[in-house]
């Protein structure tokens, strides 16, 4: 790749993505248009769908997201996922992004924009604690990074998950405001909660992708399995994001278009979390000296969060009804138009940030369409 002139190497990559990933930002847009219809104007369709729930798991939208993460997991290279777990940089890195600087800006944020509406401050508080463990792969893997990185990373993501959220969550609602002389919040959270959401919407994905990739190269072959056993199966992944983001919207569609200026206060703090911290995130992985790759997961890890867990939690422990759901609704309201944009951003910042990096897009080479 040339080192001279490295910013339109970028332009082939937007080129050559399928008809269904270069207008993506459409199709999201038009499916949650369509959910915030259904659940304003089909009564009782709310209920319904939360009634469809086995140990607080949506059904609905598990199934949704199950069909959206297979094929990308499918796509990892298990084989190769030694070199990410012995780059101390990289692994360290993504814990201070995710554990420590996300959770205490996204508290930040939360007081200094809704200091007067407690509940909708709590949620954010929520989702900010939610790290990442479906979309992101997603989003990593149609800005080409690291598709490897980006499993291991989640991971990790998963078993902090489980043994942190119950005590940041108790550090954030109420030791730091007391601290601070804040209010505090009373909450508990299930861990039970906790652990089935990352055994269903990471575990059952993660196994069935690993088993395809073993059993399928051992039956047929890597080049059979990658050029086109892969892209039959690759637009699955936008069908189960499509029909998730419409489930989503349709059980709270109500709740988000009778309160509009509730969502736009929310939407504020959430839009900042977001930009803020893919940015951060990029540059200082760059600085660190990682690879655009890496750096790209990093920064999808960073400020994605899992929004399947926010709304659990928060509707377990506050109620389906409360103003808490509703925040951990509008994340993702906020969250995948704008982490779709970050996206485009990706692929256009990388050659002017990584000039001459060999792990820089390139569809013919990395098989990056979803």
């Amino acid at each position: 790749m040339s080192t001279t002139s490295p910013a339109p190497a970028v332009a082939p990559v937007v080129k050559e993505m399928s008809f269904l990933d270069r207008w993506l930002a459409v199709w999201i847009l038009v499916a949650m248009a369509i959910g915030l219809l259904l659940g304003r104007f089909v009564p009782g369709l709310n209920a319904v769908l939360d009634s469809m729930q086995v140990g607080g798991i949506s059904v609905p939208i598990a199934i949704g997201l199950l069909v959206m993460m297979y094929p990308v997991l499918a796509k990892v290279r298990y084989d190769e996922t030694h070199r990410v777990t012995g780059d101390r940089k990289l692994l360290t890195l993504s814990l201070v992004l995710n554990w420590v600087l996300g959770p205490a800006f996204m508290f930040a944020l939360a007081w200094i924009f809704l200091p007067d509406l407690p509940e909708y401050r709590t949620g954010l508080i929520i989702v900010g604690l939610a790290r990442c463990i479906a979309m992101v792969f997603i989003w990593n893997d149609l800005a080409c990074g690291d598709r490897e990185a980006a499993a291991v990373l989640v991971a990790i993501n998963s078993v902090f998950q489980v043994v942190a959220f119950g005590a940041l969550g108790w550090f954030y609602l109420q030791v730091l405001p007391g601290w601070l002389g804040l209010e505090t919040t009373t909450a508990e959270f299930s861990v039970w909660a906790i652990v089935l959401s990352v055994l269903v919407f990471l575990g059952i994905p993660l196994l069935a992708g690993f088993l395809t990739r073993v059993l399928g190269e051992k039956a047929k072959g890597r080049h059979w399995y990658e050029e086109t056993f892969l892209p039959r199966i690759g637009p699955w992944a936008l069908y189960g994001l499509l029909f998730t983001i419409v489930l989503l919207f349709s059980m709270q569609g109500e709740a988000i278009t009778s309160q509009p200026l509730d969502v736009a206060r929310m939407a504020v703090p959430l839009l900042l979390y977001f930009v803020l911290m893919f940015f951060f995130s990029l540059f200082v992985s760059r600085a660190v000296g990682l690879n655009y790759a890496k750096s790209t997961s990093v920064a999808f890890t960073a400020s994605g969060n899992n929004f399947e867990l926010a709304i659990a939690v928060s509707i377990g422990t506050f109620g389906i009804t409360s103003g808490q759901a509703l925040a951990g609704v509008v994340g993702p309201l906020i969250e995948v138009p704008v982490l779709v944009g970050l996206v485009y951003v990706a692929l256009w910042l990388g050659p002017r940030l990584f000039p001459g990096d060999p792990s820089l897009p390139n569809r013919s080479t990395t098989g990056a369409q979803v």
